[in-house]
């Protein structure tokens, strides 16, 4: 029996490769003809793995949510003595239920999860899913010579490229075949079709320019499909060829359907792009640590991407740039043929093989 111990979590750049990962994990098992896969998960109460994980039907084993203090108070005196009690507790998870390899995904629960593979010599492999490294990848790093990277080029010691573990319904999916039942899902003509998407809670930049762009986009010859996400600020515009949603679940099916695409540049959203070949205009996120502008860097830089600042992304930056390209069918064909030449869709099945040769290799 092989026992996995799959850790991270918070938010879902964490949840959904991990997720991704135990399904390969549990699917190669199966295929084998083996029953004997134990995958157990370790996170927080507070992140979306508290809900995700137990849905998909994995054991999930809670550790406190511990932020790095950022400055002198009560809490960050506190904090050495309840990291180590933390390491101390994962480590001991480790050793009961007999775990014969630790694999981390960043977030919260990550970084104890790696120093208790070092403190009990378990084999670990990390995956990063960032261009830009968080600090628990950065640590792990240190640790292990198996980390796996969704981009070329992450800064990490013993970095080798991976690519994004995605949902099966990503890895599998054959756009041209499924197109004309997407297409139908989503109420479209036989136009070509833009996505728009900002993510599940939507962004005000690019939602309220594509709208005010909205009717210069019909007469390019396009229909619009704009997920708009969950703050549900803008109101349909009443206009044929333009749907308006809050979600989509079978995201899938919208990329089945489109053929260019606007969003923002999260990592798995650059990772879904380009492993489906889909060219796109890429909005990186204006807040934190930069992350997403790096995420794009392989894309943009093959001519398979457009990257634009959130406060350069207006109605005007559109009527200059967006519209002559949907207007460029040729360039449109090089962008899609590029964005697929970065891309894998094979990430979960290439993270397993690591896992693999690190069980498999000698404890240090």
């Amino acid at each position: 029996m092989t026992a996995y111990l799959l850790a991270g979590g918070g938010t879902a750049g964490h949840v959904n490769p991990l997720l991704a990962t135990a399904d390969k994990l549990r699917s190669v098992h199966e295929s084998a003809g083996l029953t004997d896969a134990r995958i157990i998960v370790l996170g927080t109460a507070e992140g979306l793995e508290s809900r995700l994980v137990p849905q998909r039907g994995y054991e999930l084993v809670t550790i406190p949510k511990l932020p790095f203090p950022r400055r002198v108070s009560g809490a960050a005196l506190a904090f050495p003595g309840r990291w180590w009690a933390t390491v101390g507790r994962v480590a001991k998870l480790i050793g009961e239920r007999e775990i014969d390899v630790v694999v981390g995904f960043g977030g919260y629960a990550a970084a104890p999860a790696y120093l208790a593979a070092r403190r009990t010599r378990t084999p670990l492999v990390l995956h990063e899913a960032n261009a830009k490294p968080g600090l628990a990848s950065r640590l792990g790093s240190r640790i292990t010579s198996h980390v796996g990277v969704a981009f070329r080029g992450t800064p990490l010691p013993h970095a080798k490229f991976v690519g994004m573990p995605l949902r099966p319904e990503i890895e599998t999916l054959d756009r041209e075949a499924a197109r004309g039942a997407a297409r139908a899902r989503f109420g479209l003509d036989a136009r070509p079709t833009l996505l728009v998407t900002g993510g599940s809670l939507g962004a005000r930049r690019i939602n309220g320019t594509m709208l005010e762009s909205a009717e210069q986009i019909l007469n390019a010859g396009y229909q619009v499909v704009h997920i708009q996400g969950g703050a549900r600020e803008f109101t349909d515009p009443g206009l044929p060829g333009y749907h308006l949603l809050d979600y989509v679940d079978d995201m899938e099916q919208a990329l089945a359907a489109c053929d260019m695409v606007v969003s923002r540049a999260g990592a798995a959203t650059v990772s879904e792009l380009t492993a489906l070949g889909l060219p796109a205009v890429y909005v990186p996120y204006p807040v934190g640590n930069g992350e997403q502008r790096f995420n794009v860097a392989d894309v943009v830089s093959s001519g398979g991407g457009v990257m634009v600042d959130d406060r350069e992304f207006t109605p005007q930056w559109v009527n200059r740039n967006l519209l002559p390209l949907l207007h460029n069918e040729s360039r449109l064909a090089a962008m899609a043929e590029a964005s697929a030449s970065v891309g894998v869709a094979d990430g979960s099945e290439r993270l397993v093989a690591m896992i693999d040769q690190a069980a498999r290799a000698p404890r240090a």
